[in-house]
């Protein structure tokens, strides 16, 4: 005897994870994910206040980042300031660098961190939620801006403004920035005067190619909420001990950061109340059934009598 239940828009075949995506900037930003085939073929435009969801299954592995100053025509094809996977909205390559990068390995544990390696373009955060269990499940990114205080050697400027801050490697191109050569291990790179700038500014996210190790998360059964341009880093951790059902594949405006927020948690408790309902409901019907096949119905009352109690 099997019985089922299901919430709008959660995980639709089994070992999904739900990935929610939101954008807390001023202005509009273009998220490109690579493999896109669960994203909405791999990127999509964002505007301020939005948050869109998306199912990926176990087994996939990518990366997540953001796009700034794109123009796209009707057909799809653009540029963009930062982060460009070549001329298309739809990204089915990796994007230029300088831009701050989410990786994801989904597996029986999940694998995620939030890396400047390649430089910054966007403050960005990655909050697990729903989690089983796992290693470090925690939050992951930066939610400071480094294009605020980046060194004017590693600056990308657009009308006079910096857009993105480029890493020490991709300037110099030497070895020790690169962690290549005689650098090429954990004992002789280490932190350089520009990666703790980096570290500095954004302690949970990757500064350098071998970073402490508290840089890399992971979960057992998480879904997660990627955040652009967020300020509560610190506020958002809770989630953690939530269950999180959201609108499966579409959009949502979220004026304000606490809306959103709040929205999360009212869903949270709606389903935790539906779950509860359909427990109960499902060992009624098993209570039915040990009742009629053994004739002992007094089993029946004694449950009635519980289910009115609780």
């Amino acid at each position: 005897m099997l019985c089922v239940w299901a919430c709008e828009g959660t995980k639709t075949i089994e070992g999904a994870r739900v990935f929610t995506i939101v954008n807390y900037c001023k202005t509009t930003i273009w998220p490109g994910i690579t493999p896109g085939e669960y994203f909405n073929g791999g990127g999509f435009a964002l505007k301020p206040g939005e948050s869109v969801v998306f199912n990926a299954p176990a087994g996939w592995s990518g990366r997540i980042w953001g796009r700034t100053g794109c123009n796209f025509d009707q057909d799809g094809h653009g540029t963009c300031q930062t982060g460009a996977c070549g001329s298309n909205l739809k990204c089915t390559a990796s994007g230029e660098t300088p831009a701050s990068l989410a990786e994801f390995t989904l597996a029986s544990l999940d694998f995620f961190d939030v890396s400047l390696v390649d430089g910054f373009n966007l403050p960005m955060t990655v909050t697990p939620v729903n989690a089983q269990g796992g290693g470090n499940c925690s939050v992951a990114g930066c939610d400071g801006d480094l294009r605020d205080n980046c060194p004017s050697e590693l600056a990308v400027k657009a009308n006079d403004h910096t857009v993105a801050c480029r890493s020490a490697c991709d300037v110099f191109k030497t070895d020790q920035y690169c962690c290549k050569g005689v650098f090429g291990n954990a004992m002789t790179c280490q932190p350089t005067y520009y990666s703790k700038l980096f570290k500095k500014a954004c302690p949970g996210a990757y500064s350098y190619a071998y970073d402490d190790r508290s840089s890399i998360l992971t979960c057992t059964a998480a879904d997660y909420i990627v955040s652009f341009c967020s300020k509560s880093l610190a506020s958002v951790t809770h989630f953690d001990s939530l269950n999180l059902c959201m609108p499966g594949s579409e959009s949502m405006h979220l004026p304000r950061q606490q809306i959103g927020l709040q929205w999360i948690i009212q869903k949270s408790i709606y389903r935790e109340m539906a779950a509860f309902v359909v427990v109960m409901l499902c060992v009624l019907v098993v209570a039915i059934f040990v009742a009629v096949t053994t004739n002992y119905f007094p089993f029946i009352s004694l449950f009635f009598l519980l289910f009115i109690y609780f």
